[in-house]
């Protein structure tokens, strides 16, 4: 009999890890606020506790540290009915030391939480190639590691609860501050006259240029800026390293100022990708745009 795995959250991300699951044999049921997600296929509960109440495994996929306590805390939420013994894998990206409490509000019921943000966007977790980054004990995460195995290609134990979290931000902070410097880039190679397709070719084709930016690059040029990873998911991630890299004393201020460009996308461009800054970069070069 295959074990039932309930998601608090049935998102882009969510949706696709789901659909992995059920092809490695698990029953899948879900919570939203709206009652909605997927593609109608998966039965939806009214409260985070029903769904905990009935699921074997919890795997929670929410936008933000606010999301995240709202489906945990409090009498309908998911901590209020799971039972000893249970398992609850938090796949958002949060603050460390929501991690951390979390875990321990969980200890205290008996309840195994690790927290496992996933490194890749909606390609990777349809193809089933994410990067899982846990935080937990060693026998807690080899507890969990065949959903790990059904969701990605790859599964890191970071350390400790919280460890997971810390490397996200890590991951995440990299690629959002090495994307506004290409950005930067391709807006002075604009305002000398470069040519714009040139330009973008000759990007795509260098070594310097990681493959996840590339696509970014090939995106922007044809000023297609589909969410794969919303601006706003994004400008958080980057806020909530911000914040941790203060808290820890670590100097970040290359990190910082592209923090900045990425409020100004989330200001102009919240629901698109965060390549949209691309967008916003070239429209400040006064050059043509798509």
């Amino acid at each position: 009999m295959s074990s039932l795995v309930g998601f608090i959250g049935f998102g882009a991300m969510a949706c696709r890890m789901g659909a992995n699951l059920r092809k490695a044999g698990y029953d899948i049921v879900a919570y939203t606020p709206s009652g909605k997600g997927g593609d109608g296929s998966v039965r939806f509960l009214p409260t985070p506790r029903a769904l905990a109440q009935e699921a074997d495994i919890v795997l929670v996929s929410v936008p933000d540290d606010e999301a995240l306590d709202k489906s945990m805390s409090g009498p309908d939420g998911a901590l209020a009915g799971m039972k000893s013994g249970g398992l609850l894998i938090n796949t958002s990206s949060v603050a460390p030391e929501t991690s951390v409490a979390l875990a321990k509000q969980g200890a205290a019921s008996g309840i195994t939480v690790l927290d496992a943000p996933v490194a890749g966007s909606t390609p990777e977790a349809e193809s089933a190639n994410l990067v899982v980054l846990v935080g937990g004990s060693a026998a807690d995460v080899a507890r969990a590691q065949p959903i790990f195995d059904a969701i990605g290609r790859l599964t890191i134990h970071a350390g400790p609860s919280g460890s997971g979290s810390k490397l996200k931000l890590v991951i995440n902070g990299i690629m959002g501050a090495t994307l506004s410097v290409v950005a930067e880039g391709v807006a002075y190679g604009l305002a000398s006259g470069l040519e714009r397709g040139m330009l973008f070719d000759a990007l795509d084709a260098v070594p310097v240029i990681s493959p996840h930016h590339k696509r970014k690059l090939k995106a922007a040029k044809a000023g297609d800026f589909s969410p794969q990873f919303p601006t706003r998911l994004m400008q958080k991630d980057m806020r909530l390293l911000m914040t941790d890299a203060a808290r820890q004393m670590a100097p970040m201020p290359a990190t910082a100022a592209a923090t900045q460009s990425l409020s100004l996308t989330r200001r102009r461009y919240p629901n698109e990708d965060y390549s949209a800054l691309f967008a916003i970069m070239e429209k400040m070069v006064a050059n043509d745009t798509p």
